[in-house]
C-alpha cells in the first residue's frame, strides 16, 4: 500500500467512536453515514462512487485550517484564527415570514436527535473535503415552523457584526450580511443537514458555529455558516452571491462538471494535504438521490 493509502492517525483513534455510533443509530443512518439517502430504492453507479467511509475522510487537522468564511478575510489558513471573536453564546435564529408562527429561537432550545453524516463538501473554487458532521435534517426543523402553504423558498442569513468581522468591514460595499437560499422541496430533502458539529464535537467558529446548513449535491458557498435568520418566501429569494455576479453564481448551484465557472473550471477537482486531482461527480456524487429534483 502507498504512504496516500494510510488511514489518519486521529481518524484511526475514533474507530471504536464511529463503530458505536453506527451500532446505535441503525441503518437508516447508516445509509447516511456512505452518503446516500435512506429514501433511495437502490445503488446506481453514481451511488457506489458515492459512497464514504471513515477513512475517506479529511484529517481534522487539514480542514480546520482550510476554510472559506469571508466575513473573516480571504486567507484560508487565517480564518481559524481571525473567526475566534465570534461571540456564539446565547445564540438565537429570527424566524419570519411566510410561517405560522414567526418566532425567535434560542439555539439551545433546539431538541433533535443527533445524526452524524459523512459528506463530500465540493467548493466552486474547485477543491473538495470529506467531512463528519453531527446534526439534524433540516425538514425536522421545518416540520416544526410549520411553513404555510403558500411559501416555495426559504433564505437563510448569517450574522452581520463589523466590529468582529473585518471582511464585512473592508468591504462595506457588498450586500452583507451573507445570505442563501433553497426551494423548499431541496431544503425537506433528506439529505439537506443542520450541523451543529463535527468531528465528534461541537462546531468550531471556522465551520459555521453554532449552527450551519450543509446541501452536499450544491456547491458550497451554499452551505451558509453561523445561521441566524429564516425567512420563508413566495418568490426566489436573492441572495449574496447571486446579487454580486448573477451570470456566474446561479441560484441553484448544482455541481456540474460539465459547466465551468468564470474562474473556475469544474471537471476536476483537488484535494486538500493531497498532489492528486479527481474528477468531479455530477451533483457531487448524490445524483441517485436528488437527480429526480430537476427533472
Amino acid at each position: 500500500m502507498s504512504e496516500q493509502e494510510v488511514t489518519p492517525e486521529d481518524i484511526y483513534l475514533r474507530r471504536r467512536d464511529f463503530l458505536s455510533t453506527s451500532l446505535k443509530l441503525g441503518s437508516a443512518t447508516m445509509a447516511a453515514f456512505y452518503g446516500f439517502s435512506p429514501l433511495a430504492k437502490g445503488w446506481s453507479a453514481e451511488s457506489k462512487s458515492a459512497s464514504l467511509s471513515s477513512s475517506n475522510i479529511t484529517p481534522e487537522n487539514i480542514a480546520s485550517r482550510f476554510n472559506n468564511f469571508y466575513e473573516f478575510g480571504v486567507e484560508k489558513q487565517e480564518i481559524w484564527k481571525s473567526s475566534r471573536k465570534l461571540q456564539t453564546k446565547e445564540w438565537s435564529i429570527e424566524v419570519s415570514g411566510l410561517v405560522k408562527n414567526p418566532q425567535i429561537l434560542d439555539f439551545e432550545t433546539l431538541k433533535f436527535s443527533q445524526e452524524e453524516r459523512i459528506y463530500r463538501l465540493r467548493c466552486v473554487e474547485a477543491w473538495s473535503v470529506v467531512i463528519p458532521w453531527t446534526g439534524f435534517p433540516l425538514r425536522l426543523l421545518i416540520d416544526k415552523l410549520e411553513p404555510l402553504a403558500s411559501a416555495r423558498y426559504i433564505k437563510f442569513t448569517t450574522f452581520l457584526d463589523p466590529v468582529i468581522a473585518p471582511g464585512q468591514k473592508n468591504r462595506f460595499w457588498e450586500p452583507w450580511p451573507f445570505t442563501e437560499g433553497l426551494r423548499l422541496d431541496e431544503a425537506r430533502h433528506d439529505l439537506t443537514f443542520l450541523a451543529t458539529g463535527i468531528y465528534g464535537h461541537s462546531l468550531p467558529n471556522q465551520h459555521g458555529a453554532p449552527i450551519r446548513l450543509v446541501v452536499p449535491w450544491k456547491y458550497g458557498f451554499k452551505s451558509i455558516k453561523s445561521i441566524s435568520r429564516i425567512e420563508f418566501t413566495r418568490e426566489e429569494p436573492e441572495t449574496f452571491y447571486t446579487s454580486l455576479s448573477p451570470l456566474e453564481y446561479d441560484f441553484e448551484a448544482n455541481v456540474n462538471p460539465k459547466i465551468p465557472y468564470a474562474r473556475w473550471h469544474q471537471a476536476f477537482e483537488r484535494i486538500p494535504g493531497k498532489e492528486e486531482t479527481v474528477k468531479t461527480l455530477p451533483y457531487n456524487g448524490y445524483a441517485n438521490q436528488v437527480a429526480g429534483l430537476y427533472l
